[in-house]
């Protein structure tokens, strides 16, 4: 744990502080905790700004992706200027910006089984901002493993589902359990399916508070469950699932 906070600690976080589920203790936990988001897209942009401004000091980000013309409508960390600019280096300058206390490192590759494994165990939470579901599972499997705390999230149309998974103990169901069989990627295929903005925006935007309760140690109300939001309709449901036998997380 970190030193007793400073001047300005203290009055960039007190609306934070404030809360009886934060406190001084609570936010040290928050400078403190490390944390990988892969994927700096429609869901990553907020989960990366929210944590920013939250607290959160170390943060790393891997995307080997360039910023289009077609992110702009979601993507909130960018604008017209960034056009064809590695992503991951264009938010490092901007949340450098937000706080220039925090320490952002860049991943400027894919994330691959080959390089999760040698980084994995520097973090304490993963975020799962990714646009195919082979990164998902990736993702999970490691987590598994590794016993880590994996938050994911997935958009397409008006529609979003969000999983927060704790495996440090290993009681509950993996994504794989949710999962009969691994999804098309179509499913998340903004280009040929759709999304409104405002859906990448909630959704990364939930990610980043479950991210500060698992920080936070408070209760994980998605324990075993699916939240699904149809923001058309505006519908919000938590779908319960078992433990799927012989899986991985059995």
């Amino acid at each position: 744990m970190s030193k007793s906070l400073n001047k300005i600690e203290i009055e960039r976080y007190s609306r934070q502080i404030v809360l009886k589920n934060v406190g001084v203790v609570g936010q040290k936990k928050i400078l403190n905790s490390k944390i990988l988001i892969i994927g700096v897209g429609g869901l990553g942009c907020p989960v990366v700004d929210n944590l920013t401004r939250s607290g959160v000091k170390n943060i790393t980000i891997a995307d080997h992706d360039k910023v289009s013309l077609s992110n702009l409508h979601r993507q909130t960390m960018y604008d017209t200027s960034d056009i064809g600019k590695f992503k991951v280096d264009v938010v490092k300058k901007k949340v450098k910006k937000i706080n220039p206390f925090s320490k952002i490192n860049i991943i400027k590759k894919k994330i691959t089984s080959a390089n999760l494994s040698k980084i994995i165990n520097k973090f304490d939470i993963l975020v799962d901002g990714s646009d195919n579901f082979k990164t998902k599972f990736l993702l999970n499997d490691y987590s598994v493993k590794y016993k880590k705390v994996l938050i994911v999230g997935a958009i397409s149309k008006f529609d979003g589902h969000i999983f927060s998974f704790n495996f440090k103990n290993y009681k509950e169901p993996c994504l794989r359990c949710f999962y009969q069989s691994e999804p098309s990627d179509e499913l998340l295929n903004c280009e040929t399916e759709g999304i409104v903005g405002t859906v990448a925006n909630i959704i990364g935007g939930i990610q980043a508070n479950e991210v500060l309760k698992n920080i936070l140690d408070i209760k994980n109300d998605l324990d075993s469950s699916i939240l699904i939001i149809d923001l058309l309709k505006l519908n919000f449901r938590k779908v319960n699932f078992k433990k799927k036998s012989k899986c991985i997380c059995f």
